[in-house]
């Protein structure tokens, strides 16, 4: 197992790591949408949504990994149905078809909008298709 906990993602809010690589497989925390270096959480679901998946794009990197072998996600809205339609405009700059899978689900997230965990192949045993 390869654990990491990246310096160029927020620092974790509990004990835990950013990432674990286990056999051809890469796990995430779910990342909120802090600025790495400021701590600062931007207005809206769409500039959320933008910070997080950059939050979990240098969280996959520390273990070898990329967005792109990404198979799954688990998204959290704090208003799903006021702020899908952003979110989802987001989400299709960063992840291309064939996308991954998702669930996405209305959560409690006290002071931000939007928190995304994924699961990875690592890299050297990634296929495309």
């Amino acid at each position: 197992m390869q654990f990491a906990t990246s310096p160029d993602a927020p620092r974790p809010a509990g004990p835990y790591s950013h990432a674990v690589r286990v056999g051809g497989f890469v796990y995430t925390a779910g990342f909120g949408p802090q600025h790495p270096d400021t701590g600062e959480v931007p207005e809206g679901v769409v500039a959320q949504t933008r910070q997080v998946l950059e939050n979990l794009r240098v969280a996959l990197r520390a273990v070898g990994a990329e967005l792109d072998q990404v198979v799954k996600t688990t998204c959290h809205l704090r208003h799903p149905e006021a702020d899908f339609a952003g979110f989802n405009e987001v989400y299709r700059e960063f992840f291309d078809e064939p996308y991954p899978v998702r669930t996405t689900v209305g959560s409690e997230l006290p002071g931000i909008l939007v928190e995304i965990d994924a699961v990875a192949v690592s890299g050297d045993t990634a296929e495309t298709a």
